[in-house]
This record gives C-alpha cells, structure tokens and sequence, in this order.
C-alpha cells in the first residue's frame, strides 16, 4: 500500500516495512564504509613522501545520523587533513588532496589482491570540493555511492558534551565567504544533534524524508533534505518531547510548518549563542533575512531555509494536498490535527531538549524572540568560485 493510503494509525508499521534498512544492506553498506575508511586512515598517504596525516574520517550523511532509507547506499565520509590548518586551506588545497586520494584508489584497485571496485563520477569544476565515486567489494554484490570530502579539523577531538570556544565560530564568519561553506567542518556536531535522538523520531525524520523524496520526483530546486530534517526535530521539541507519540500528528505538524514557510524562523543555540558580541549580532543578523530562515545547529553560517532560494512556494502546496490524504484521517474520517508549534523560535526552546533525556515534564513555550536592531556583519568580497557553495550533510 502508498504512504497516501496508509491509515494514520498504521504509519508506525509502514515505516518499519517499507522504509527503515534492512539488516543485511546495512551490514553491508557499513562493511564498504569501514573498507574505504581503513584505506584513507592507513594506507591512502603512506609512502607518499609527504607528511600529510589524516587525523580522522567522520561518517556523515543519513547513514551517519542514523535516519538511512531502506536502499539507500550513499555514505559521506568527511576526511580530516594534517595539512588543511585553516578554513582557507580547505579551499585552496582541497583539489591537490582530492587528486592525491582519487590516484591511490585507483592504484589500490590495480592491485592483484585488489579487495574492491571502484567508479568515478566525472567531476565538471575546476576546484572540486568532493570526490564522488561507487564502490563495491568482493564479498559484496551491491555498489555503494560514497562523497569523500576533505575538511579542516577545526574542532579536534568531539565528544557527547562537548561544546565548540566561541573563537571557532567567531573565525568562521570573518572567513566565511558564502554561507554553509565550511559546513564539512561541523559534520560531527551535526551527527550529535540527530543521532542520539529517540528512535521514534528518527523514525518520523525517515517518513519526512520519504514524502520529501517523492515531491523531489516532480519538482526542482526544492529545499535541502536536511531543512525538513531540522524541522521536523523542532516540530517534536515543540510539540511532543516524548519518546511515544503519535506519527501522524508529528508528520501533520512538519507539514503544516512547511505551509507557513514564509513565517519561519527557526535555530537553537546548543553550539553558539548570542552571548559573545561578534557572534550574537552575527546571529541577529541572519535571524533578519527573508524567511524561511532555519539555522543549521552546527553552523551558524549555513541557512537552509534559504529565503527565496528554494522552491518552498511549490512544496507548500503539494504539503497541503498531503494534508487531506488518507494517511492523515483518523478512524472516524476526521482529520489528524498538528502539535501546537510556533513557527518562531524562543529564546527558551533555541536552547534545545536535551537529544538523550527524555522528561516527561510539561515544558512550555511562550513569547517569541525579540530581536533588537543591528548592523548586519561585514564581510569582504569571495574570490571568484565555479561551484554550488553550500555542503549540506
């Protein structure tokens, strides 16, 4: 049975049959992840005659953050480089390294003890910021599609509690040229905002995804897949809280946000806040663009809300036709009814509930956050780029 026929109070089971993985795909996506980490972290710079050391490879993406579809073998691992020391030696040398891990890999399949296969997609710029390839392993029969992305590591060794100094940011938007730009750098905190969330959530992220997939199949330039997963963990701060709630009012509630995009205003300041004064304006100052405006948590720089980037306007619409589906109709015909959730942050709720704490204490929500007027942040002009500038994972 489709989505759009599935009682609201079999949703939970849909999910379970149609979109979580299965156990032997996941197996084997996470064995090609663990071949092609190993390769990067041990063999791809050795014997190179340079000093170059990766000091970590971040796994990102759906599969990173826990909120894979079943059949989905993307994997995005991001490659933490020695010699990558500041945000500009991440634009200016990520080519040489991409290069440089794109030649060993096609020597490492030259190999006669060759241990998998690889594709690569054709790269069209000139200054590549990933390199795309599939690859499939002896013991496996399926191909996974990996980004390999070099980073700068910025934050040094990440933990569950660990909260980026203030001067990580503040360097960030003096350097950051176009917003989302050095994203990659922030890939583990985005994993910590999702991952250790309850695993009903996750679930409802999936089904958000799901509808987001379809409405991609018919429509263009739509809003990043990780917006709707942003708000639909704002829509469950707001309106449930709880580790049991009900699917469809979860899923009725994203959708009727999506409708009132024009309103949007969504951020938490768990990694930033408005405390120091060079972040706190720049914060005002992004929280004054047109809406939609939804912060990346990780990111200050990165909105994927995007104002009138995307195509909202269009998702809007097909989120109101979702609105009168079978899928969203109680048992007796009427129709499922959404949290209540402002479509403004609060200064209350920007400061999250905490992913692996699960109160079942009333918590409430009141005014809206007042912004007082300020002169946006300066920055200076970007050298001229041939690429999309944001990295959303």
């Amino acid at each position: 049975m489709s989505l759009w026929n599935t009682r609201a109070r079999d949703l939970d089971g849909y999910i379970e049959m149609h979109l979580l993985p299965d156990t032997t795909f996941r197996t084997e996506v996470r064995s090609a992840v663990d071949t092609i980490s190993s390769f990067l972290k041990n063999r791809c710079f050795r014997d190179t005659g340079k000093s170059v050391r990766v000091t970590k490879v971040v796994k990102g993406g759906s599969s990173g953050k826990g909120t894979a579809l079943r059949g989905c073998s993307d994997a995005d691992l991001v490659v933490f480089l020695s010699d990558l020391q500041s945000y500009q030696d991440q634009i200016y040398r990520r080519k040489e390294f991409i290069e440089e891990i794109k030649k060993r890999l096609e020597e490492c399949e030259r190999d006669q003890d060759r241990m998998f296969e690889v594709k690569f997609e054709v790269n069209k710029w000139t200054n590549p910021r990933v390199l795309s390839f599939r690859m499939k392993s002896k013991k496996s029969s399926h191909w996974v599609d990996f980004d390999v992305l070099p980073a700068f590591d910025v934050l040094g060794h990440v933990t569950k509690d660990f909260t980026p100094n203030p001067q990580v940011y503040i360097k960030l938007i003096g350097e950051s040229w176009n917003g989302g730009e050095f994203s990659t750098c922030f890939t583990e905190l985005q994993k910590l905002f999702l991952k250790q969330r309850c695993t009903k959530l996750k679930s409802l992220i999936r089904l958000v995804k799901h509808w987001y997939k379809m409405c991609k199949d018919k429509m263009d330039q739509l809003p990043p897949q990780y917006a709707l997963e942003l708000l639909t963990v704002y829509a469950w701060e707001h309106g449930s809280k709880e580790t049991v709630f009900n699917t469809a009012q979860g899923f009725k509630t994203v959708l009727h946000l999506i409708q009132n995009y024009q309103k949007l205003m969504v951020y938490w300041t768990i990694n930033y806040d408005f405390q120091n004064v060079i972040i706190g304006e720049y914060l005002k100052s992004q929280l004054k663009k047109p809406r939609p405006v939804i912060l990346d948590p990780a990111d200050p720089t990165g909105d994927v809300g995007g104002g009138s980037r995307w195509h909202w306007d269009m998702l809007a619409q097909e989120a109101y036709r979702w609105s009168f589906a079978p899928c969203l109709q109680n048992w007796d015909g009427s129709r499922v009814q959404p949290w209540n959730v402002p479509v403004e942050q609060t200064l209350e709720g920007s400061k999250g509930f905490p992913p692996h704490s699960y109160s079942e204490e009333a918590f409430f929500i009141h005014n809206p956050v007042v912004l007082p007027a300020c002169d946006c942040y300066l920055q200076r002009n970007p050298p001229a780029q041939e690429e999309s500038n944001c990295t959303i994972l």
